[in-house]
């Protein structure tokens, strides 16, 4: 029996289409027409000589062949394009600057860092880990290649790669007092989870008070930790000691927020290859924890 060579190409290609929603997303995100997406997939069920696809209503879903398919198709790239870029990212110098939200400092970032080191070894990378707004305003500017936030998806170039969902977050044994405002733990003025969740208390009627500010994340951990207040972020790196919740305490929802990847187009390739590095951990995270609805779309 003869099997067919899978092409990596059409393989890319599932991926991508599963990760964007589907033929017209990835379409749009590999400079192709839906049509030509078809019939890469048409062809890939040829050579596996299995139906991988089924309509879901409107939708298009995967079999659980197509499963199969696209978890192998993911390995498969990852083998790919590692021994690629090493043969290739050996050679390559310079310096990279790279921002991400404090979000995303503690689970994303580290293995981007360690994912691209691996692969160009050579290659000098300044990190700074800012708010938001700083971070947009800094990409914009040109004073870093590449930044990584929670909002600022309005942002001339931001590439939105998901949502994340709000939660309320507390000390496990803070409870709500009757009758008195509800103590906030808050970061300064210009977070936009602080605007979020004072918006939402008011639409409610709820009564609330600023019981604590932070300039830091790590400030904010400590005063919720003391049961100083109750806060809100995404669920993303919040410590052990405190749980969250959509609604806790009853409180209102919250919405969720756009992740974006801020960062000029056809930039060197080490600045190119680390903005696929972090596209496929935030879809990783998406994937492991359940935390985020995708809603990719293309840079403005």
């Amino acid at each position: 029996m003869i099997l067919a060579n899978l092409d990596m190409d059409t393989l890319r290609t599932l991926v991508v289409a599963n990760d964007n929603g589907g033929y017209a997303q990835a379409a749009a995100r590999l400079g192709r027409t839906p049509s030509a997406v078809s019939l890469q997939m048409k062809r890939l069920q040829e050579d596996v000589g299995q139906a991988l696809f089924r309509k879901k209503g409107r939708a298009v879903g995967l079999t659980e062949a197509g499963e199969t398919v696209l978890r192998y198709a993911r390995l498969m790239l990852a083998m790919n394009d590692e021994l690629l870029n090493t043969l290739r990212g050996a050679s390559l110098a310079g310096t990279i600057r790279i921002g991400f939200s404090q979000d995303f400092a503690e689970n994303v970032l580290p293995k981007v860092l360690s994912r691209f080191a691996k692969i160009y070894p050579c290659v000098q990378m300044e990190v700074r880990i800012e708010g938001n707004a700083v971070l947009a305003d800094a990409a914009e500017k040109g004073q870093m290649d590449l930044a990584l936030t929670v909002g600022q998806a309005d942002r001339a170039g931001a590439e939105v790669l998901g949502e994340l969902e709000l939660v309320w977050i507390a000390e496990h044994g803070f409870s709500m007092k009757p009758n008195q405002p509800l103590p906030l733990v808050v970061l300064g003025s210009q977070c936009s989870f602080r605007k979020q969740a004072i918006d939402a208390l008011d639409r409610a009627g709820k009564a609330w008070r600023i019981a604590a500010v932070s300039p830091s994340l790590a400030g904010l951990w400590a005063s919720a930790s003391a049961g100083l207040g109750i806060t809100t972020r995404s669920s993303l790196g919040v410590p052990a000691n405190l749980h969250c919740g959509k609604e806790l305490f009853g409180l209102p929802l919250l919405g969720k927020f756009p992740i974006a990847l801020h960062g000029r187009h056809n930039q060197h390739e080490g600045a190119e290859r680390m903005k696929v590095m972090i596209r496929e951990e935030i879809m990783a995270t998406f994937r492991s924890r359940g935390t985020a609805q995708r809603r990719p779309t293309k840079a403005r």
